[in-house]
């Protein structure tokens, strides 16, 4: 079988920030790195639920709804895909990322979608270990442009 692109990536040079990591037709899937691979720290799983309910819920009712295909984890842990349509710039898409991050870094209240008859899962959230990752990814991201959305070869 064909090796897919993300497989393709040196994951040992791949360090937090957000990436495109491929190009489909309309569609233009950024990598969101909020950990750094193989290195042992990783999104514990209520902290990543938590993080996507609020992603998706911001990037769906942002300005971008209409061209936001999906927003959801990497298996690995150490991150997250946001599929655009490719009528939103870079610099859009990285506006989006910080917009969502600024909203998770001060979110109150019930987190979206977290009761039993919305989620498959809804007893396994960790609001705090989400705001921590937002808070450590805007910094990350704070003066990230499209010059650095290319992965470093």
């Amino acid at each position: 079988m064909k090796k897919i692109a993300s497989f393709t990536v040196n994951h040992d040079k791949l360090n937090k920030g957000m990436y495109i990591s491929r190009i489909d037709g309309d569609v233009i899937t950024y990598d969101i790195r909020m950990k750094k691979p193989n290195g042992g720290d990783y999104l514990g799983n209520g902290e990543l639920h938590t993080f996507e309910h609020l992603f998706v819920t911001y990037a769906r009712n942002s300005a971008y709804a209409d061209q936001v295909i999906y927003v959801g984890p990497m298996g690995c842990r150490t991150g997250f895909y946001l599929l655009l349509r490719n009528t939103v710039s870079g610099e859009d898409a990285i506006r989006l990322v910080k917009e969502a991050f600024a909203f998770i870094s001060e979110f109150q209240g019930e987190i979206p979608g977290s009761k039993r008859m919305e989620c498959g899962n809804y007893l396994e959230h960790d609001l705090d270990g989400a705001k921590k990752t937002a808070v450590d990814m805007l910094h990350v991201i704070e003066n990230w442009s499209v010059t650095k959305l290319e992965y470093q070869k």
